[in-house]
This record gives C-alpha cells, sequence and structure tokens, in this order.
C-alpha cells in the first residue's frame, strides 16, 4: 500500500514536472514569436489603431488577448499596451477591456500556481524578488497590503499575481485585489493614450508626468513597505543570543 502511494506520488511529480517543462518552452516561443512582435505593435499607436480598427469588433477581442498574454507571460511589458489601448478605443473602453483581460490573465495566473506550485513562478522571477514579498504570506494584515500595493502605480504587479498563489488567500478576495487593484494604473494609462490620440499632447504630457512621479513613490513606497516588514519578520525569527537581553 505505501509503495503504491509512493509511486502514484513519483507519477505526480514527474507529469507536474513535464507540465513545467512545456509551459516553460511555450512561454519561451510564445515570447518570441508574439510577444515581442506585439509590444513592437503597441509601441506604435497610430499603427496599432488602424490595425485595430481594420478588424472591427474582433479588434476588441484581440486587444483583449494581448493584455491576458501579456500578464500571463510576465516578461512582456504592460504598459506600451495599456497606453495603447487608450489610444486605439479611447479611455473608456480602452480602460474597460484592458481590466477585463488583465482580470482574467490574472486569475489563471492564481490558479496555475496553485497547481504548479514555486517551480513555475521561478519561471519568470528570481528567488530574491520572491524573498522581498514574503512577508504577505504570514503578514494578519495581508489582505490591506495586498491591495493597497497592487493600487499603487509602479508596483510589480505580476509579480503579485504569481505569489498571490503561493499563499493560502481566498479566491473571492484575490478576484477584488487584481481587480480593483489594477484599476489606477490601467485608468491612468488610458487616459494618456486617449489624450494622444485626439492630439491633446499638452494633457497626455501632464497625465504621463504626473503617473511618472506617481510611480517613482510608489516603487520606493513598495520598496520601503517590503524592507520594513521583511526585517521586522527576520528580527523576530532570529534565535535569541545566550544572555542577550530583549527589552530595551
Amino acid at each position: 500500500m505505501k509503495h503504491t502511494k509512493k509511486r502514484t506520488e513519483r507519477q505526480r511529480k514527474k507529469w507536474a514536472l513535464i507540465g513545467l517543462a512545456f509551459f516553460l518552452v511555450a512561454t519561451v516561443l510564445i515570447c518570441w514569436q508574439v510577444g515581442l512582435p506585439m509590444v513592437r505593435l503597441a509601441s506604435d499607436p497610430e499603427n496599432f489603431r488602424q490595425w485595430l480598427e481594420e478588424r472591427k469588433l474582433g479588434g476588441l477581442l484581440i486587444y483583449g488577448a494581448m493584455v491576458f498574454f501579456q500578464v500571463l507571460f510576465a516578461v512582456i511589458p504592460g504598459e506600451p499596451l495599456e497606453i495603447a489601448g487608450g489610444y486605439a478605443f479611447g479611455a473608456v473602453w480602452g480602460t474597460l477591456v484592458c481590466l477585463v483581460a488583465a482580470t482574467l490573465g490574472s486569475l489563471l495566473v492564481f490558479g496555475l500556481v496553485r497547481r504548479f506550485g514555486t517551480r513555475l513562478v521561478e519561471v519568470f522571477f528570481p528567488a530574491e524578488k520572491l524573498r522581498a514579498v514574503r512577508f504577505l504570506q504570514s503578514s494578519p494584515k495581508r489582505t490591506i497590503l495586498f491591495l493597497v500595493i497592487f493600487m499603487i502605480p509602479g508596483t510589480p504587479k505580476d509579480l503579485l499575481c504569481y505569489f498571490a498563489g503561493l499563499t493560502d488567500i481566498k479566491f473571492p478576495v484575490f478576484l477584488l485585489v487584481c481587480s480593483l487593484g489594477r484599476l489606477p494604473s490601467v485608468v491612468t494609462s488610458t487616459v494618456g493614450g486617449d489624450a494622444l490620440g485626439t492630439q491633446d499632447y499638452l494633457f497626455a504630457v501632464v497625465v504621463f508626468l504626473v503617473t511618472f512621479l506617481i510611480s517613482v513613490g510608489g516603487l520606493l513606497c513598495y520598496r520601503q513597505i517590503c524592507k520594513r516588514h521583511n526585517t521586522r519578520k527576520e528580527g523576530a525569527e532570529r534565535p535569541k543570543k545566550e544572555g542577550e537581553n530583549l527589552w530595551p
């Protein structure tokens, strides 16, 4: 009986590794064959808009698929797609399609990480980046921290999506976090893209400048949050030295 259980466990691990290897190969091929051309196309907003307009309703679906794949394959940058979405479809439709597609991509990532674990996350992110957010696994304010970090423009949302699958956060809670939390970043990008599309260049410059400043501040804030919580966690886990006085 025990032998059968061990064999079943080995088979499960074997198929998990095969699935992970297949996903890794597929990621490389898709990023090379789809990701790079997609980013190049989105980096030329006028050409991107014309390309999508030729496909009418299909253009919305194609754009949504691009955003979906960007979240799933985290090495593809998302900012050019968000700006291009605002340029091509306007602030409202650009925001709506981008947010729905990004949320669906985030949920798939969450499910895949729950299935394959740390090995899948490490395909896209080095161990030190995962250690930086490890406090989110056990913090009593984890849900609020997830939401706050998500809502700050400039923070690594793709990393947080992958890391969330390693925690015991509930699916409905993560759905709220990954949808509501992405809204500020998506809105600022699509509004800026819409301003470019309507040739309101002064407003576009103001939007992108303010977004850049907020993103820099947000990134610094994110690093400070990670540093503070990890320092506190390391202090709590450090074994007490002989004769050490814990009180000030």
